[in-house]
């Protein structure tokens, strides 16, 4: 059976890496993207170039109606989901509670934990086999954030976080016995485009001491780990809050 895989925000540093990975292993890849069309569109014609199978879906992960209409596209163009990483994520300007908006909350919130969960929904209905699906896996990527609490940064990123990884207890348990797997991956500091997004483009580097390994992941480290718990070698592994974080 083809493995088809689903990765949100695949245009760039952990979802980019991953979505080549994956082609390599032989996955159908659909690389969704928010804006960043020309980066999904560089993945993807490395992904074609070396032979393997792979498309672009636009969709604001932020929007239902958008999500419903990019799984649609997948089911059309590249058949049954069988994987999905909710990799899809935002961090805001660093910023104490006590500064926050409500606005930038929703934001935040609606993103990385709403959108995570209607894409969860959405691919537990053609995995499950209580759908007729014949099953499948789910990593949603977490953060090292969210047992660290990032104070005086982004307490709502990390709390975010927190949220998708009793999402992922919750729901490996309920789908357990129909065939889908879910799990979480935790990166630690790792050298992608998200610290500058937040503001601060060094983070990484100048806190690469404070990690126990002294130094910062790459995008690649996690799409390894995150390939793995797709994969069959992990077939007794769900409800898993996987670390790849040097030790912090």
């Amino acid at each position: 059976m083809d493995q088809v895989l689903l990765i949100t925000g695949g245009s760039r540093g952990i979802g980019a890496a991953t979505a080549l990975l994956a082609a390599q292993r032989g996955y159908a890849v659909a690389v969704n993207y928010a804006t960043q069309s020309l980066a999904a569109d560089e993945v993807v014609r490395t992904i074609r170039a070396a032979g393997g199978t792979a498309i672009t879906v636009q969709a604001d992960v932020g929007d239902e109606a958008q999500l419903t209409a990019m799984f649609e596209k997948v089911d059309a163009r590249l058949g049954r989901l069988t994987a999905l990483v909710n990799n899809a994520g935002v961090v805001d300007m660093q910023a104490r509670v006590d500064e926050m908006s409500v606005e930038r909350l929703e934001r935040m919130f609606r993103i990385n934990v709403i959108g995570s969960f209607v894409c969860a929904r959405e691919a537990v209905r053609r995995m499950s086999t209580r759908h007729g699906g014949s099953g499948g896996a789910i990593v949603n990527i977490s953060s090292a954030a969210a047992r660290l609490g990032s104070p005086g940064q982004y307490v709502d990123y990390a709390a975010s976080k927190g949220a998708i990884d009793t999402f992922t207890l919750g729901l490996a348990k309920e789908v357990a016995d129909e065939g889908v797997r879910v799990n979480a991956v935790r990166p630690g500091l790792i050298e992608t485009e998200i610290h500058a997004s937040g503001g601060m483009p060094d983070r990484a580097r100048t806190l690469a001491p404070s990690v126990p390994m002294k130094r910062t992941g790459t995008a690649e480290e996690i799409a390894s780990a995150i390939l793995w718990l797709l994969s069959a070698e992990a077939a007794y592994t769900t409800g898993a809050l996987l670390d790849v974080a040097g030790g912090r």
